[in-house]
């Protein structure tokens, strides 16, 4: 007996730029170029971008999809036209799982909001008389995730993005034209539910003692500024602040450990109700040791002296440790640098600053941030950073028509 032939849904192509922002790269959208079941929240969405990236993929590889299998490049970011006054567009990212099919929106990625100017300039969001044929373009983000604004300048030549220059960021290893990045108020409010968690310090204080069943106690800054982040003694862990990804990576019950932390510091923060819902919330928040600076060897060979920074830092993003620095986790780095009492102040010798510069694993960063204690609060009015940004492929992706 014949058999009809089985019917397959065919391929959609839709509209994507694959763009490198920072030391991150991700998938961009035009929200209006996404098929219509996706242009909303909702389970079509995450279906959608986890199947443009690869995930879930138990073999942990992304090798049927546009991921990089690294939290640095596991990435969705969609753009559309501004719902805010006074601003050019709006910037939604997802952080995507690699081994599990969750898509967490609770967060900002400070990396690719290099890449958001360009975009937005690119693809016509700006209005052109405020694009200069040559010069700095000004471009007013609104970062729909946790509800603040970036203000990009981005170079433009010939009345296009200039992309090539000689701008060095360490962790990327070509130069290139550098994109200026100011976050407004970059105190985070929390999202949806977790409005509790407000104002630079969620509990408080600049320093707390944090207790972590099983794991220890331990003094932490529990701060919200560009991203919410637990800063940690690097001594008080055993570590020296020089680590390179495969000191901690390769070491599972020391992942173990900071996922404990990280649990138990977003009870603290207010982010999370108990620690069991960590899992959940995967993107934030993040959890980084400090150290005052030594002279070690970085991951591209190059030895970084006492002297080249005012402190270490390393930070895990999605349970590993990064390979540079997430730039959301280095504009609270500067927050609480120019904050007296924080652990990332003491690491950087005490005292007031309105820049800091650190050292990480592939070299140092530097942000600036001007703190002011105001009715016993401490409030940063913006903290600015210089990243680079760049097209790496223009066109449209393909994902089977069934798979959202």
């Amino acid at each position: 007996m014949a058999h009809a032939p089985q019917r397959h849904a065919p391929q959609l192509k839709v509209p994507a730029t694959y763009m490198r922002g920072g030391t991150s790269k991700g998938v961009f959208f035009r929200l209006d170029d996404l098929p219509p079941a996706a242009r909303v929240p909702g389970p079509a969405r995450d279906a959608l971008l986890m199947r443009v990236i690869g995930s879930p993929d138990p073999y942990g590889k992304h090798t049927d999809g546009m991921g990089g299998a690294t939290s640095s490049t596991s990435k969705c970011v969609i753009i559309s036209r501004a719902t805010v006054p006074d601003h050019d567009v709006d910037y939604l990212y997802g952080q995507i799982s690699i081994d599990t099919a969750f898509v967490d929106w609770s967060g900002n990625c400070g990396n690719l909001s290099s890449a958001v100017g360009p975009f937005a300039i690119a693809h016509g969001l700006v209005d052109p008389a405020r694009v200069p044929r040559n010069g700095v373009a000004t471009v007013r983000i609104w970062q729909a995730n946790i509800g603040k604004t970036i203000v990009a300048h981005v170079p433009v030549a010939n009345g296009e993005v200039q992309e090539t220059g000689d701008f060095e960021l360490d962790g990327v290893p070509f130069p290139a034209a550098e994109i200026q990045l100011e976050f407004l108020d970059p105190a985070d409010e929390g999202d949806g539910d977790d409005r509790a968690a407000t104002g630079i310090f969620p509990t408080g204080h600049p320093v707390d003692v944090l207790e972590v069943p099983g794991v220890g106690t331990f003094e932490a800054t529990l701060i919200n500024a560009g991203i919410p982040t637990i800063f940690l003694d690097a001594a008080a862990l055993g570590y020296t602040g020089s680590e390179l990804q495969g000191a901690i990576n390769e070491d599972q019950a020391a992942l173990a450990r900071f996922e404990a932390i990280r649990a138990h510091g977003a009870v603290r923060m207010g982010l999370i109700a108990d620690a069991s819902q960590a899992a959940t919330r995967q993107h934030t928040p993040k959890v980084a040791f400090v150290a005052p600076p030594h002279e070690h060897v970085t991951s591209s060979g190059k030895t970084l002296r006492a002297d080249d920074v005012d402190l270490l830092v390393r930070a895990l993003s999605m349970g590993k440790l990064h390979h540079a620095m997430m730039g959301t986790a280095a504009v609270a780095i500067g927050t609480a640098a120019a904050i007296p009492g924080t652990l990332v102040n003491r690491a950087a010798g005490g005292g007031a600053r309105e820049a800091v510069r650190f050292g990480h694993p592939s070299g140092t960063l530097r942000v600036g941030a001007a703190a002011t204690l105001v009715d016993g609060q401490w409030t940063v009015t913006k903290a600015v950073m210089s990243r680079s940004a760049r097209v790496l492929m223009d066109g449209a992706v393909r994902v089977p028509a069934d798979g959202f």
